[in-house]
C-alpha cells in the first residue's frame, strides 16, 4: 500500500489536524494510500528525549530522528505541518505542563553545574530553535503561489496600508562590527574535522567545539557579533526613537537563531532599560531575573527580588511612560515587543508592518511609524529597499503585482540557520580560532568577553542541487532567476565561485539567470512586481525563510498559502503547508470561544503535491485523480468564500474542511478519469450535499462557549476530538468510509 505521513505539530495546525486528517484519511484509503501520523510536535520531542526516566505507557518514539532517515530514502513522502520553533520560554512553559500531566521531567536548567544537569540540558537543546527543519530537509525548497491562489488574491485583494511619502518609518541596522561584517569564509579542498578552540590573553587555549567533521568542497563560514558597538549601535537607536518620537521596534529572530538572538534580545531589553539595569541589575540577576528572557520574565518573577520588587517595578513603568514608545505585541494586554523573544520574528513582523503602510502598534493602541531595528546588517537591506519604494509610488496592488517565488539552499542543513552548536557567547577576551586537523588556523576572530561567535557549513552538494532546482524552475517558467549574493560579502563570495562552476553544467540557453547582491536583487523584483511580472529568488536558507514571507504576505496576504515543494536529493518528497506565525493566537480564540480561525489552505495545497508525488513515483494513478479533484475543490473553497472567517456564527477552520470534503466528493464523483473512484464517491457526494445544511448549522451551533483541550502544548486527544469534530452528521459520513476501497 502507498504511504503519505501526515505530521502531528503544534498550536492552530495541530488542532486542525484532528478535524482534517480523518477526512484525508477516508478519501485517500479509497484510492489504496494510507496515511500515517508521526508526532514531532514540541511535546513530542521532549518526551522523546527523556524515554528513559518514564514508565512505558508515558515513552513516545523519536519520530524526529526516523523521519529524518525516511527523508534520506525515495519513498520518503511526508507532510510537514508547522511547528514550535521553541525558545526558551516556550520550552520551560510546555515542560512545565508535561509535568501537571504527570510526566516525570527535570526543570530546564538555565545554569547547569552538575554532570546531570549538562546532560538535561543538552538533551533540551535538542529540542529548541530549529530543531525540526534541518532534519528533515534532505532537499531544496520550491516555494510558490499556486494558481488558485494568485487568482483568488487578484479577484478578492486583501487589505493594504496606504503609504505615504513623508512616512518617517526606516530600517536601522549595523554599519560595521556585526556578523556580516566581521564575517570571515574559506572552502574546504579535502575531507577534514576541524576544530573551534579560544585562545586567551595569557595563551591559555580552550576547546569550544572539537571533532566538527567537514567534506570536500563545504563552505566554512566564521564571524562575531561585538557586543560593545552592537549597545551602542541600540542606545543610539533608543535615542533617535525618542528624538523623532516615533515607535521603538526590534526586529529579532529569537526562535531559529536560538543561541545568538536571545542574547541580542537580551541587550535590546538591558538598553533599553538602562537606568532599570543600571540601578537594579545586581538585584535582578540575584533573583534569576535575565534580560534574554523578556521584561514579560521580568515583570513576572520581581517578587523573587524581594522588599525591592514594587520600586523595580515602579521604575520600569516610568521608564515606560518616557520617550521613545515601545512597539507593541498586544497593546490591550500591555505586551510590548521586548516582553517576550519569541514574539519578535522579524520575518513576520516586518512585512507585516510594511503591508500597513510602514505603522505598527504603539502602547496606546496607537498607530505610527518606527525605527525598526535590525542589528545583524546582513539582509536588513532587503526591507529598507522595501520601504524605500512604498514610500516613492505608494503600497503594492494584489489585483496586479507579480510574484517573487523562491528557490532557497536548505538540503541537509545547508547554510545552517543559526548554527547553534558553533555558536558562542565568548567568556573572556582572547581569540577564537577554526583550526584544521594539522593545526593550520583556517580563520581567527580577535573577540572581547561576551561577544557572540559563531560559525557556520553549509554542504557542496547541496549547493550543486541547489544550482539545479533554480535552472529547473526558470526553465519550466521562463521568469528570470536570481541568485541573491553578494561579492563583497566573504560567504557569498565562495557560494559565487560555486555556482558559476555549477551552472555550466546546465544547458542555460535561453535562460536569464542573474547573481546580484540582496539589495540589487530586491530593486529588481519589487521594480517587476510593479510590471505585474514574477522573478524567481534563488537564496540562501535564512534569506529563504525572509522571502517567502515578504513577498507572500504583500501579495496573497499570508505565507500560509504557499506551496512549499522540497525535491529530497534521494528521489523522496516533502511538502511543507505554510507558517505558523499566527498559531498561538488561533489556539487562544478556540479556548476562549470555539472557534478556530486557522486557515488550512496550505495542508489542502501540500497534500494535493504529495499525491501528485506518488503517483509519479509508485505508479498509483488514483493518487493522480485524487490530487487533481482536490485541487479543483480547494479552487472552490476559495472562490466560493468557504474559507474561515474571523467572527463567531461564521465558518471558521473545521467548516471549511467540511465545504473542502463536500467539493472534493463532488469533483471525484463528476470526473471521468477513473470509473471506479466516481462510483464510490457518487453516494458521498450526494450525502453531504443532502446534509450540508445540518453539517453547517451543527458547526455554527458548536460555538461560542470555552472548550477545554487538557493542555496548550500536549492537549488530551479525546477532548480535542470532540471539540473538533462536533459534527455528528458530517462525522458519521466520514467514519462510515474508513476501511472501504473504491
Amino acid at each position: 500500500m502507498s504511504t503519505i505521513i501526515y505530521t502531528k505539530t503544534d498550536e492552530a495546525p495541530l488542532l486542525a489536524t484532528y478535524s482534517l486528517k480523518p477526512i484525508i484519511e477516508a478519501f485517500a484509503g479509497a484510492a489504496g494510500i494510507e496515511v500515517q501520523t508521526r508526532d514531532i510536535s514540541l511535546a513530542g520531542r521532549i518526551l522523546a528525549q527523556f524515554a528513559d526516566r518514564l514508565p512505558a505507557e508515558q515513552q513516545v518514539p523519536d519520530a524526529l530522528t526516523e523521519l529524518g532517515q525516511l527523508a534520506t530514502t525515495p519513498e520518503a513522502n511526508i507532510i510537514k505541518l508547522p511547528n514550535i520553533s521553541a525558545s526558551v520560554p516556550q520550552l520551560k512553559a510546555a515542560i512545565a505542563e508535561l509535568q501537571e500531566q504527570g510526566y516525570d521531567l527535570p526543570a530546564y536548567p538555565e545554569s547547569p553545574q552538575s554532570e546531570e544537569e549538562r546532560d538535561v540540558r543538552a538533551r533540551y537543546a535538542k529540542v529548541m530553535g530549529s530543531a525540526v527543519n534541518p532534519v528533515l530537509r534532505e532537499g531544496n525548497s520550491d516555494r510558490r503561489a499556486p494558481d488558485a491562489v494568485k487568482n483568488y488574491a487578484r479577484s478578492h485583494p486583501h487589505s493594504m496600508g496606504a503609504w505615504s511619502a513623508d512616512s518617517r518609518t526606516r530600517v536601522a541596522t549595523m554599519t560595521e562590527r556585526d556578523f556580516a561584517h566581521n564575517e570571515q569564509s574559506v572552502v574546504i579542498e579535502q575531507q577534514d574535522t576541524l576544530t573551534i578552540q579560544h585562545v586567551a590573553a595569557d595563551g591559555t587555549v580552550s576547546v569550544l567545539k572539537e571533532s566538527v567533521p567537514v567534506l570536500a568542497g563545504e563552505v566554512i563560514d566564521a564571524t562575531f557579533m561585538d557586543v560593545a558597538a552592537l549597545r551602542t549601535f541600540l542606545a543610539e537607536q533608543v535615542q533617535a526613537a525618542a528624538t523623532e518620537d516615533v515607535l521603538f521596534s526590534l526586529h529579532l529572530k529569537a526562535t531559529m537563531m536560538k543561541v545568538s538572538d536571545p542574547i541580542i534580545f537580551g541587550h535590546a531589553v538591558e538598553t533599553f532599560f538602562a537606568d532599570v539595569f543600571g540601578q537594579y541589575g545586581e538585584q535582578l540577576a540575584a533573583a534569576g531575573l535575565s534580560a534574554s528572557g523578556g521584561l514579560g520574565g521580568i515583570l513576572s518573577g520581581l517578587d523573587a527580588v524581594g522588599e525591592q520588587a514594587g520600586t523595580i517595578r515602579e521604575a520600569i513603568e516610568q521608564r515606560l511612560a518616557q520617550l521613545p514608545r515601545l512597539s507593541m505585541v498586544n497593546s490591550d494586554k500591555g505586551i510590548s515587543n521586548l516582553h517576550v523573544p519569541s514574539d519578535v520574528i522579524v520575518d513576520a513582523s516586518m512585512p507585516a508592518m510594511i503591508r500597513n503602510g510602514g505603522k505598527v502598534w504603539g502602547p496606546q493602541g496607537e498607530e505610527d511609524d518606527t525605527i525598526a531595528v535590525i542589528p545583524d546588517s546582513s539582509y536588513a537591506g532587503v526591507y529598507q529597499v522595501v520601504i524605500e519604494d512604498c514610500k516613492e509610488h505608494g503600497a503594492y496592488d494584489p489585483t496586479t503585482m507579480g510574484s517573487v517565488p523562491n528557490v532557497g539552499l536548505m538540503a541537509q542543513k545547508a547554510e545552517e540557520y543559526g548554527s547553534h552548536d558553533k555558536t558562542f557567547e565568548i567568556a573572556a577576551d582572547g581569540a577564537v580560532q577554526v583550526v584544521d586537523s594539522s593545526g593550520t588556523v583556517l580563520m581567527e576572530h580577535q573577540v572581547s568577553a561576551g561577544d557572540i561567535w559563531r560559525a557556520c557549513q553549509t554542504k557542496d552538494e547541496p549547493i550543486r542541487d541547489w544550482v539545479k532546482l533554480a535552472v529547473t524552475r526558470a526553465r519550466a517558467t521562463g521568469d528570470p532567476a536570481v541568485f541573491w549574493l553578494d561579492r563583497e560579502r566573504a560567504h557569498d563570495a565562495n557560494l559565487i565561485a560555486k555556482v558559476e562552476t555549477y551552472l555550466a553544467d546546465h544547458d542555460t540557453e535561453g535562460l536569464d539567470l542573474q547573481i546580484l547582491s540582496p539589495v540589487e536583487a530586491t530593486r529588481l523584483s519589487v521594480e517587476r512586481i510593479r510590471q505585474g511580472l514574477n522573478t524567481i529568488s534563488v537564496t540562501g536558507n535564512v534569506l529563504r525563510d525572509y522571502n517567502t514571507d515578504l513577498f507572500p504576505i504583500l501579495e496573497v496576504g499570508t505565507s500560509a498559502k504557499m506551496l512549499s515543494v522540497v525535491p529530497l536529493m534521494n528521489g523522496g518528497g516533502l511538502f511543507e503547508t505554510g507558517a505558523g506565525g499566527s498559531a498561538p493566537k488561533h489556539v487562544q480564540q478556540l479556548q476562549s470561544e470555539n472557534y478556530l480561525r486557522w486557515d488550512s489552505l496550505g495542508e489542502f495545497l501540500a497534500l494535493a503535491e504529495s499525491l501528485r508525488h506518488l503517483a509519479d513515483r509508485q505508479g498509483n494513478e488514483r493518487a493522480t485523480v485524487l490530487g487533481d479533484a482536490l485541487d479543483r475543490a480547494t479552487e472552490r473553497v476559495l472562490s466560493e468564500g468557504r474559507s474561515p472567517a474571523r467572527r463567531l456564527g461564521q465558518i471558521d477552520n473545521r467548516g471549511s474542511h467540511f465545504y473542502l470534503a463536500l467539493y472534493w466528493a463532488q469533483e471525484l464523483a463528476g470526473q471521468g478519469q477513473d470509473a471506479a473512484l466516481a462510483q464510490f464517491f457518487s453516494p458521498v457526494a450526494e450525502q453531504l450535499s443532502a446534509q450540508a445544511e445540518s453539517i453547517a448549522q451543527e458547526l455554527i451551533d458548536a460555538q461560542g462557549s470555552p472548550v477545554d483541550l487538557g493542555g496548550y502544548y500536549h492537549p488530551d486527544d479525546e477532548l480535542t476530538f470532540a471539540a473538533m469534530r462536533p459534527s455528528a452528521t458530517f462525522n458519521s459520513i466520514i467514519d462510515g468510509l474508513v476501511g472501504q476501497r473504491a
